[in-house]
């Protein structure tokens, strides 16, 4: 029989991928995987152990622990997010009509659009981290361009309507100070 591993664990299991465990039971363990989410699966199932992590229990919500694991799978993994299009959007199109009637209409499909505008969100979080990585620039131009890219995130706002999950969507600079 394997050794159980302890909470923090990452593998890699032979059907849901790439995961870290956030509960231990007698028959189970709880991970919640890159693609799949929250999913229980035996102690004896076929995965690959990546990090063996050690056998202490913390007291820390599994809620918490699992976000917090989901942010570092995102952030140290070649894998992306996963972001869904709200339902009532799913398979619709875009027209684009121009005013002059010789011109043809464009149709886009929104889960095409949907797609692109998420790609924007994605690259603008790669560019803030790599300027709050960089040690060329000084603190105040972190600063400014950070500032810039808040105002960036709130123009981009008025596409939040297509998000399934609001925790998933634009966030630009709060009005509340």
């Amino acid at each position: 029989m394997k050794k159980i591993l302890g909470i923090g664990s990452r593998i890699n299991h032979t059907e849901y991928g790439k995961g870290v465990i956030t509960n231990v039971t007698a028959q189970d363990y709880w991970v919640t995987f890159i693609e799949n989410g929250l999913e229980t699966i035996a102690l004896d199932s076929d995965f690959e152990v990546i990090e063996a992590a050690e056998d202490a229990v913390d007291t820390i919500s599994f809620y918490e622990v699992e976000r917090t694991f989901r942010e570092l799978l995102k952030r140290y993994s070649d894998v992306s997010e996963i972001v869904s299009i709200a339902d009532k959007w799913k398979g619709g199109v875009i027209n684009l009509v121009p005013k002059d009637v010789n011109l043809s209409a464009k149709e886009i499909p929104i889960d095409t659009f949907f797609h692109k505008i998420v790609m924007v969100r994605d690259r603008i979080r790669v560019m803030e981290q790599k300027i709050n990585a960089s040690k060329n620039l000084d603190d105040q131009e972190k600063v400014d361009l950070q500032q810039y890219l808040t105002r960036i995130y709130g123009s981009l706002t008025t596409f939040n309507v297509l998000f399934k999950n609001s925790s998933q969507s634009f966030k630009g600079e709060s009005s509340k100070k």
